[in-house]
């Protein structure tokens, strides 16, 4: 009996011994635990829109005519009209696409769709089907314009590898450029198929490119003049072919919004011609090219000066499409309007086609004075405030895309892209833009997304931390003095770095840096810092680095305990200002290598109980305040906000959702 006492004695304890190791390992590990106290509730989307991208006039086998465009959302879909009675006959999804800025048609009756998720998309003109034929190349995430080739075949651009690809129904997809086009560049903007000489002409950016490419060698040739090499993009391409003289393109730059009309046989630049929309022109029998600048349609002989351009119409808007058919030039244009213009009468009619509003994903978050949440849109704009006594959103359009929004007083800031406009909206007064409520406070020249944003309330100044423009290093700080009611910079504070993250702590301004800059740059930096702005010096007084080989440092607040918290490197990290002295680190996450730029990443709010709650790497984790214990409660949060009731606020995609811990 002693025996079997004994050995059970032995098992249990070595049963008892595997399971202490097997906690111990679990300690180790950072596992996402379901918290069982507290309450999540979808609010649901917030904000819908209407904005249309890529867009065509297309014939199908039976001989009717359609037009197609795209509807951005969660997810975009194509949209199909009759032409003759106006009427949507189709309205289909676009799977894990929330737009697409082009599509093309071949001989063959199909349409191609690019897909902003890397995807290309195939639909028979008429059906109800559309087919995703998935990644167009390993690695691109975005598919820009498209181009018909010969044979059925197709040719898109992409980001962010600066590729061509070409596909073909029989053999499937192909890089043709084989690999980037240009060294160090992220995109291939614009794109044409030239069918007399079987080349493509790619335009490229975040500095400016112009390359003529062979699809079936893989040979290029840079095309534009040094002159006009200091440009960020060459954001647009239009053809116009058999002309007298040589075949020209239409070359849209930007900065600066030149278009240059180019000879393909002599390669040269004939003319240079400002404020001409390139999204879309039409060339008649004539060879004369209609286009739209300034809300007017305007033709003009490309053999001509531009000065000698015709105006048609005026107060057409901007054109997505165009189209001539039986001496009627149709437009599409961008607020979803179709113009039918007699070519020989010279009269025009107007229809405002019936487009679906579709929810779109959420770019910001802020807790306003007026105790409502509001939301900005992403890449259509908008905002939305969400009234939790009464539990109705209601949106507000005029403003782009918000990347921050903060408060003083009764007023909200809103930072906006593009070009870096900060505006300011007073709560107390309806909301008309028209009106200058919001109105404008002014911009940066070379700067582009004010993501960190942060009041100096003892001051009565507001602080704006700038990513710059497309191809730049180095973010400014801007500020806006209340009593002076002025906005102005204070230039770049740590060069090749753009500003993440801002908070106000203990009489000074505390600035979280990231080594990324604009889109279609690479850092030459290695690691985000901290520094203090002292705000009566106008100057950094402390620097320090929170975590070593950290690309950014994001989620500034100051914690319950009076001190510096921010998330970098997958840590979290607290740090004393009066000592200078940082004092603890915890591990969050394990970091993925950095993509093409970081800008933003965690969110953290103090909650009455003293615990600290935030958003990183998709997760909501909570932080208790004593022992400083990690525990992640909601899976796909992103952005973060907490109102006067303690309430949590954050996104998942298009829809709000509350928790109450």
């Amino acid at each position: 009996m002693q025996s079997i006492i004994t050995n059970r004695k032995k098992q249990y304890f070595a049963m008892g011994y595997i399971l202490s190791l097997w906690f111990i390992s679990l300690s180790c590990m950072v596992l996402p635990v379901i918290a069982q106290k507290g309450k999540f509730e979808r609010i649901g989307p917030q904000l819908t829109a209407t904005m249309i991208q890529g867009s065509m006039f297309v014939t199908d086998s039976a001989g009717n005519d359609w037009l197609y465009t795209v509807v951005r959302g969660e997810p975009a879909h194509l949209l199909g009209y009759d032409l003759e009675s106006k009427a949507l006959r189709i309205n289909l999804p676009l799977p894990h696409a929330d737009g697409a800025w082009d599509m093309v048609s071949t001989d063959n009756g199909l349409l191609y769709i690019p897909g902003a998720n890397g995807a290309l998309f195939k639909h028979q003109i008429g059906s109800q089907r559309v087919e995703d034929l998935g990644e167009v190349l390993p690695g691109q995430t975005y598919v820009w314009n498209l181009a018909a080739g010969k044979d059925n075949e197709v040719f898109g651009a992409t980001y962010p590898g600066c590729r061509v690809f070409r596909y073909h129904p029989d053999m499937g997809f192909s890089d043709v450029g084989e690999g980037e086009l240009v060294s160090g560049e992220n995109y291939v903007r614009s794109l044409v198929y030239h069918r007399g000489s079987d080349k493509l002409y790619a335009g490229v950016g975040s500095r400016a490119h112009l390359l003529e490419l062979d699809p079936r060698t893989s040979k290029t040739r840079s095309l534009l003049p040094p002159d006009y090499q200091d440009k960020e993009f060459v954001y647009s391409l239009q053809l116009i072919p058999d002309i007298a003289g040589g075949d020209r393109l239409l070359v849209l730059l930007t900065s600066g919004r030149e278009t240059l009309l180019y000879n393909l046989r002599t390669h040269t630049v004939e003319q240079e011609i400002k404020g001409m929309d390139l999204k879309a022109v039409a060339t008649d029998i004539n060879k004369h090219v209609y286009y739209t600048s300034s809300g007017e349609l305007r033709s003009f002989d490309p053999t001509q000066p531009i000065e000698k351009a015709q105006q048609l119409l005026k107060k057409v808007g901007s054109a997505n499409a165009f189209w001539i058919k039986d001496e009627v030039l149709y437009m599409l244009n961008a607020d979803g309007e179709l113009w039918s213009y007699n070519m020989l009468n010279k009269k025009a009619t107007k229809d405002k086609l019936p487009i679906p509003r579709q929810p779109i994903p959420i770019q910001s978050i802020h807790s306003g004075p007026d105790g409502k949440i509001w939301t900005g849109g992403y890449l259509a704009g908008g905002h939305a405030a969400y009234d939790p006594n009464t539990g109705i959103t209601r949106e507000y359009r005029g403003l782009e895309q918000t990347e921050g929004m903060a408060t003083m007083g009764n007023h909200i800031f809103f930072g906006i892209y593009p070009k870096g406009r900060i505006y300011r909206f007073d709560t107390e007064n309806p909301w008309d833009p028209e009106s200058g409520n919001p109105v404008a406070l002014g911009s940066a020249e070379g700067q582009s997304r004010p993501f960190a944003i942060a009041e100096a309330k003892d001051h009565q100044k507001m602080f704006f931390g700038m990513i710059p423009e497309y191809g730049k290093l180095g973010g400014a700080l801007l500020e806006f003095d209340a009593t002076r009611d002025t906005l102005f910079s204070h230039g770049i504070p740590i060069a090749d770095q753009a500003i993440s993250s801002l908070v106000y702590s203990q009489g000074k301004l505390w600035i979280g840096t990231t080594i990324s800059g604009g889109l279609g740059v690479k850092p030459n930096t290695k690691e985000g810092i901290i520094f203090c702005w002292d705000i009566d010096r106008s100057e950094i007084v402390y620097e320090f680095v929170p975590v070593s080989e950290a690309p950014a440092v994001t989620g500034l607040i100051e914690g319950p305990d009076g001190h510096l918290w921010g998330v970098a490197g997958g840590k979290l990290f607290i740090f004393d200002q009066q000592k200078k002295q940082l004092i603890d680190k915890h591990y969050l996450y394990e970091p993925a290598p950095m993509g093409t730029h970081i800008w933003r990443s965690a969110f953290m709010v103090v909650h009455p109980s003293g615990d600290v709650y935030g958003t990183v790497n998709n997760q909501l984790f909570k932080v208790a305040a004593q022992t400083k214990n990690i525990i992640y409660l909601h899976e796909g949060a992103g952005l973060l906000v907490i109102n006067r009731h303690g309430h949590l606020y954050f996104r998942k995609h298009t829809d709000l959702w509350r928790y109450t811990p």
